[in-house]
């Protein structure tokens, strides 16, 4: 196998590699850049293939066949890395359309002149017959557009290199490896090119570009080429918006995004990067000391300024930025605002401060209910009592005035008698002492307590409670649960009616119920009442149903001190049964024995 041989299977290779190359992009199409890529791979084989044919030629006619198979590739395949360059950087995006056609320009026209060339000779002047060696088999006289165009690819690859330089400075490692590649997919055909102008007669550009295609594969299954542009990349960065700032492993600001530039303005006032952190945060000395002192792992910290005649504050974290090997490359600093965070914080303190202040003034207001108001009240409540009494025996034209008076006074003590004891439930005052206790005994003292009351309106009063039925139950609260139900269904009960109370065991409950055949519960204390209204939402204004309905209220709530629970059934005209669970006593005899039953037994 002769020289030739292997030069045209080793161009044969690299054609195929720069195809395979062709399909990996292909598959990427999607993004520009890719595209781009493949018409740089096309032209590329192009130009290998037809050096190729070139090599393996056996008279001018097939030399010249083979130039121009080489030539649909060597105009552009510079002019399209340059136009690569320009996508992957994101210049000119407004008007890269005429970018591009002004680019292309001079390498359409050496197509052309090349086409044409036994014409006019402005490419190539003549070929003369290589004597000496077997490769070339003629050797070209170079006209004046071809040196036109080496003179514009080596300006076309210059601007291309300082389009990457600002981007490599400022970009994130795994981009300044990208960056990497395509400079050597571009720089390895131009340096094989220099020996060519240094008088070789062989022309090893394209082994430059097979060169270029193993260095693009690498990239590609390496450092995912083309799969995230650095013009998207930077996007995604702009667009965070928590602020981020990026360090090297010597402590020089790399980058910045937008974000972190409103958070450090010193940072936009610097015009070039890499810059020094010292000089650039110089007026942030605990922010400097924290980034130069985390040296193995991330750190979180707090940060605050005063911009804009408000402090504003952020919670940053530092990350240490590795490579693949582990070695530290760089840091990222972000800055995670948390300002209005800290303002609702503050303005929840304050808030609650002011609760604070207007509880202790609703509990001064109701030790005056208690002290200056209840104490009146129950005197009048006797006063009137008395003045009953007398006007009744004295047979006075003015007794049922006095009654009706009588009966304004009471309810409206026992209205206050209510609300001092559900606000005392709701300050926690209320003792919680749950004991064993025989149901009938204290139903049976609670039917002696309203026995007068009932009386005066000849309703029956009866109890079927078993006798040895016992509940845990606190007394206080049990005896105003008992008293309000019966009270209640004294008031709405008429003359010569009847009212019992009964108990049954279910489970370890033990439900007690309370029967009235009155008037039964008008329709808004019953909504009120499922739909389980706070007490004080459940008050009317101060008329005999409101008292009906903060009493049951603050029933219901006692009810659910004991574990239990209310409900109840009512039908207009035939009465109303209010039931009530509590839990069954085993033994009533000590409190420790009753407090371990229920709550232990839970």
């Amino acid at each position: 196998m002769d020289t030739r041989q292997v030069m045209a299977i080793t161009l044969f290779l690299a054609t195929a590699l720069m195809v395979f190359v062709s399909f990996v992009c292909y598959r990427k199409r999607h993004v520009p850049v890719a595209k781009t890529m493949i018409l740089i791979m096309v032209a590329a084989a192009f130009y290998a293939l037809g050096y190729a044919f070139e090599v393996l030629s056996r008279n001018l006619d097939e030399v010249k066949l083979s130039l121009h198979i080489e030539y649909l590739g060597i105009p552009f395949v510079t002019t399209l890395w340059l136009f690569q360059v320009i996508q992957f950087t994101g210049t000119a995006a407004t008007y890269r359309k005429r970018l591009a056609l002004l680019l292309f320009a001079i390498p359409t026209a050496v197509f052309f002149f090349h086409l044409t060339n036994d014409w006019h000779h402005l490419v190539y002047e003549r070929y003369d017959f290589n004597e000496h060696g077997l490769v070339p088999l003629y050797t070209t006289v170079k006209g004046p557009w071809y040196k036109v165009h080496a003179i514009y690819n080596y300006f076309v690859l210059l601007c291309g290199i300082l389009l990457f330089i600002p981007m490599y400075w400022r970009s994130l490692p795994i981009v300044r490896k990208q960056i990497g590649i395509l400079l050597l997919g571009a720089i390895a055909p131009m340096f094989c090119n220099l020996f060519f102008w240094t008088g070789s007669t062989v022309d090893l550009t394209p082994f430059g570009f097979a060169i270029s295609g193993i260095a693009y594969v690498w990239g590609f299954y390496r450092f995912h080429l083309l799969r995230l542009t650095p013009l998207a990349m930077a996007k995604v960065f702009e667009t965070i918006r928590d602020g981020v700032v990026l360090f090297d492993y010597e402590d020089q600001i790399v980058t910045y995004n937008q974000a972190a530039g409103e958070v450090l303005p010193e940072l936009v006032l610097t015009k070039q990067y890499p810059a020094d952190m010292g000089k650039v945060l110089v007026d942030n000395p605990e922010l400097l000391a924290h980034i130069r002192s985390t040296t193995e792992g991330d750190e979180r910290f707090p940060f605050h300024r005063f911009q804009g005649n408000r402090t504003r504050h952020y919670n940053c974290s530092l990350s240490l930025v590795h490579d693949s090997g582990k070695v530290l490359i760089g840091k990222l600093l972000v800055f995670n605002d948390i300002t209005q965070l800290k303002e609702s914080e503050t303005q929840l303190r304050e808030n609650a401060r002011q609760l604070s202040e207007l509880n202790e003034f609703k509990d001064k207001l109701f030790t005056v209910v208690a002290h200056d108001i209840r104490d009146p009240i129950a005197l009048l409540v006797n006063l009137t009592e008395l003045l009953g009494d007398e006007l009744t025996a004295a047979d006075l034209e003015h007794a049922g005035v006095v009654r009706e008076l009588k009966g304004q006074v009471q309810s409206t003590f026992h209205l206050v008698e209510n609300l001092l004891d559900w606000y005392r439930s709701q300050k926690g005052k209320v003792v919680f002492r749950p004991l064993g206790w025989n149901l009938q005994q204290v139903v049976r003292q609670a039917l002696l307590l309203v026995g007068s009351k009932a009386g005066m309106k000849r309703i029956l009063l009866t109890e079927q409670v078993d006798e040895n039925l016992k509940v845990i139950a606190d007394k206080e609260m049990l005896d105003l649960i008992l008293r309000n139900l019966l009270s209640n269904a004294i008031k709405f009960t008429g003359s010569g009616g009847a009212i019992e109370i009964g108990a049954v065991l279910e489970g370890d409950l033990i439900v007690v119920s309370v029967t009235d055949n009155g008037v039964g519960i008008d329709e808004q204390t019953a909504e009120l009442l499922r739909m389980e209204e706070p007490a004080l939402k459940a008050m009317a204004p101060v008329d005999e149903s409101g008292e009906t309905r903060f009493g049951l209220a603050l029933t219901r709530e006692f009810v659910r001190i004991q574990g239990g629970s209310l409900w109840f059934e009512s039908e207009p005209g035939k009465g109303t049964t209010f039931f009530f669970t509590l839990p069954v006593s085993n033994d009533g005899g000590r409190e420790e024995d009753a407090y371990e039953s229920y709550f232990g037994g839970r």
